[in-house]
């Protein structure tokens, strides 16, 4: 399966996942979508993840989390830059998701970091999505 946004693809089977409340979910991996992942890890958004050898296709398994009354930790996902329309900001224009309760992802010259470690770095870049 080929899709012309596999960010947008990603994001989608993680909202549709913790809609279903299934414990994991297999997207096709990409070492930018490894990064997405270590990030949403990192974060607290989900538990782990893993890149498997799937016949040298590759997939990436994500592991969803809830909290003890059983609800997704996740509340919301959003693909702010498209491919049809690019969104970029420098580093003093790097927007707050839920007065700091969210995250936004950016697409660094230094690599995939959070809204908050792109200001530490001094960074600008393109703002691929928002988690909260």
């Amino acid at each position: 399966m080929n899709t012309p946004d596999p960010v947008s693809d990603l994001l989608t089977r993680v909202r549709n996942g913790l809609h279903a409340r299934h414990e994991k979910i297999d997207v096709p991996s990409s070492r930018f979508k490894v990064e997405l992942a270590r990030i949403l890890k990192d974060e607290g958004f989900i538990k782990n993840f893993k890149v498997l050898d799937d016949r040298g296709a590759g997939l990436l398994r994500l592991y969803l989390k809830y909290d003890e009354a059983g609800h997704p930790v996740i509340h919301g996902v959003s693909r702010v830059s498209r491919p049809g329309r690019r969104l970029y900001r420098g580093k003093d224009e790097i927007p707050q998701v839920l007065g700091g309760l969210g995250v936004a992802i950016i697409s660094t010259s230094q690599g995939l970091l959070t809204g908050q470690d792109a200001k530490r770095r001094g960074v600008g870049g393109e703002i691929v999505c928002s988690v909260w």
